[in-house]
């Protein structure tokens, strides 16, 4: 009796849903793109594997600043040698770099897992992102956590953590959870361009005809179609009188599919920081050195910042540091390099013998720096200076108390 007690009858259904309308509402419903399906889209993978590559040959080196403010590399420390060659685990340094370069960009973070006896670390341990995960309190001002790898329970400062774009610095956004859309449309792109080359390029469409068919006839006229569809073999579907094939879908020259494919290209390059001539191999001068100041720079300022986090001991922060040696990227232009080296020679801040030593040659004892006319020599362990044209030596620096009374006698 009571409007609010009564109860909608279900409607009847009188149509059924076909596989052609699951599939319509699967295509236009949100997609949730995996690093999967991600890495089969070109121009996304390519700059990955780009980035990833270029990263995993750049060598880590370990610096100290005495208390002169000099800067000395260290290098009878292990822990370059782990992270450039011999991890100690099964992956080695180019292969521990490219792996957690890969994580940074497609996964959560990359994580590593420090292995100490003591203070001293023996071993680094790359672990995949998909098998951490984490214990945390929901303070949002004094975060803390706790790293789980197969219910094996972990502090955060056991591992190294790269993580990408973190709020909560235990875990960060990939770039495909951050761009799934304009990936999306790429990666479905991709899928119709296979439909049509599986089904020769054949329009979709409907049949029109002015009269009500037999069920036999609709089922043998599917049929036909679907064999059309389905392989080459068929390559012709006869109408009977009467019947008209209206299409309902356009050629990829209709719907400028290459068009689209270069401007998709393009904005996922825009993505990772990337110019889109580096991954057709077509990279000018100056698209080159944005790729290492807008693209590697910052990825290789977060490896550094985490390595002299989770690395360096608590008495060595501040007076030691790691850092990327960038170097290694002119490997390839033997000219630029070489003309960088006569730059750093003739202005006096690289020495022959540390040149000798980037380029794997042996040092021959030159411990002298050129200053000025070309024809000054400076040693700078005992200060001195020597003029070969006229056959002088002196001295840089305070004079001594006996010096001084000397002088004034």
């Amino acid at each position: 009796m009571w409007p609010f007690k009564m109860r909608a009858e279900p409607e009847t259904k009188t149509e059924t849903e076909t596989p052609e309308d699951a599939l319509l509402m699967a295509s236009l419903a949100d997609d949730i793109m995996t690093r999967e399906q991600a890495m089969n889209v070109p121009t996304f993978a390519a700059c990955v594997n780009k980035i990833s590559e270029a990263i995993s040959t750049i060598p880590f080196k370990l610096y100290r600043v005495d208390e002169e403010g000099r800067l000395e590399e260290i290098k009878d420390d292990k822990r370059p040698g782990m992270l450039n060659d011999d991890t100690g685990d099964t992956l080695d340094g180019v292969q521990f770099k490219r792996a957690m370069a890969r994580d940074y960009l497609l996964g959560k973070g990359g994580y590593a897992y420090v292995n100490r006896h003591g203070l001293d670390v023996v071993s680094i341990h790359y672990v995949k992102e998909t098998e951490i995960s984490f214990m945390y309190s929901p303070d949002p001002i004094f975060k803390d956590y706790d790293i789980l790898v197969q219910g094996s329970q972990y502090k955060p400062y056991e591992f190294l953590k790269i993580l990408r774009n973190t709020e909560d610095g235990r875990s960060g956004k990939s770039v495909v959870s951050e761009n799934s859309e304009v990936i999306s449309v790429a990666y479905n792109s991709l899928k119709y361009e296979k439909n049509l080359v599986k089904t020769g390029g054949n329009k979709k469409g409907f049949i029109k005809s002015p009269r009500k068919l037999a069920k036999e006839a609709i089922e043998a006229l599917k049929a036909a179609w679907r064999r059309l569809y389905q392989n080459n073999t068929e390559n012709v579907v006869v109408l009977n009188e009467g019947l008209e094939f209206q299409e309902a879908s356009n050629t990829s020259v209709e719907m400028q599919l290459n068009e689209n494919k270069k401007t998709n290209g393009d904005e996922i390059c825009k993505l990772f920081g990337m110019p889109p001539a580096m991954v057709n191999g077509k990279g000018t001068e100056q698209d080159r050195a944005d790729f290492v100041q807008f693209c590697l720079n910052p990825i290789l300022k977060e490896f550094e910042c985490a390595l002299n986090r989770d690395l360096l001991l608590e008495k060595e922060k501040g007076t030691c540091f790691f850092a990327a040696d960038t170097s290694e990227l002119t490997k390839g232009d033997i000219e630029k390099r070489y003309k960088a080296y006569e730059t750093a020679s003739r202005n006096g801040f690289l020495q022959i013998d540390e040149i000798r030593r980037k380029e794997n040659y042996p040092p021959l004892g030159l411990d002298f720096v050129r200053l000025g006319l070309q024809d000054v020599l400076f040693d700078p362990k005992t200060r001195q200076f020597y003029t070969p044209n006229t056959n002088e030596t002196g001295g840089i620096g305070s004079l001594t108390k006996e010096e001084g009374e000397g002088n004034e006698n």
